[in-house]
């Protein structure tokens, strides 16, 4: 069992929704937590209903601001207790958590992260698939679409699409036609590539919608999404890929391919 630091601030990842999807680490750290400093909006209650002590001093931060947020965690830190700050997904990804953490060093109050499950790898065991299929695609980018909060130059989606790799879009399905628009027009990914909309993945109501680039809009649009989907565009979506003759298949675990830990064997011993 992960044991906790009194006067240490823990930043949880708690996965992409379903309780039991967030770390032991995350499990252990929430069960000692004196406060838990929860994303609200985003982690499902009973994540923080299944895990916390009876003692435990259970915060929802949706409507607070950074400042309240900080002073709430130097709070327990200088009473030595400890603190677990739980955001959705993965903290790292679209958490807000840096400027969280550069307050708390300012303070000199500890703290450590704890990752999660994203749900761009939340939507890939749903749907089934590999980002990474050999010979079809290697690269996996994680983005989000320009809103009311701008992207640095050099990162927008007609650029990032022109890789053709694997792309999982946050924060934009309100934003579908824009996406998609701007996906195509980059001549990166043809209208035919295709899409998956995965709505509160691991959650009880989950939905997801697939489709093509060129018609997942009107799809989205009728099931009316409008927030917690994941825009996931990829080569290794195409249901092809999983039959006889459109299976590639990766040189690790071909017998006649020699790495580290295995000699392949030769042609003539493989007949």
């Amino acid at each position: 069992m992960f044991t906790t630091i009194p006067g240490t601030v823990y930043f949880v990842g708690a996965g992409p929704g379903a309780p039991d999807l967030i770390t032991v680490r995350g499990r252990d750290i929430l069960a000692q937590a004196d406060l838990i400093l929860y994303a609200d909006s985003l982690v499902d209650d009973a994540l923080t209903a299944s895990y916390a002590k009876p003692s435990a001093r259970i915060v929802g931060s949706s409507d607070m601001h950074l400042e309240q947020i900080v002073d709430l965690m130097l709070e327990a830190a200088r009473a030595g207790q400890v603190t677990a700050r739980v955001h959705s997904g993965d903290p790292a990804l679209y958490g807000a958590t840096h400027e969280q953490m550069a307050a708390l060093d300012e303070h000199g109050v500890p703290h450590l992260i704890v990752p999660g499950v994203t749900a761009a790898f939340a939507a890939a065991a749903r749907l089934g698939i590999e980002l990474t299929v050999p010979d079809v695609v290697q690269t996996i980018i994680l983005t989000r679409v320009a809103g009311r909060v701008p992207m640095p130059p050099g990162e927008d989606l007609t650029g990032l699409a022109a890789h053709g790799a694997s792309l999982a879009i946050y924060l934009g399905i309100t934003r579908i036609q824009r996406v998609v628009d701007e996906l195509v027009a980059s001549g990166g990914y043809a209208p035919e590539t295709p899409v998956a909309v995965l709505h509160r993945v691991t959650w009880p109501d989950e939905q997801l919608i697939t489709g093509t680039l060129a018609d997942i809009v009107p799809k989205v649009k009728a099931a009316g999404l409008t927030r917690q989907a994941l825009i996931l565009v990829s080569p290794a979506l195409a249901p092809h890929l999983k039959t006889a003759e459109g299976r590639t298949e990766s040189k690790l675990y071909d017998q006649n391919y020699t790495h580290r830990f295995r000699r392949g064997a030769r042609p003539e011993e493989s007949l």
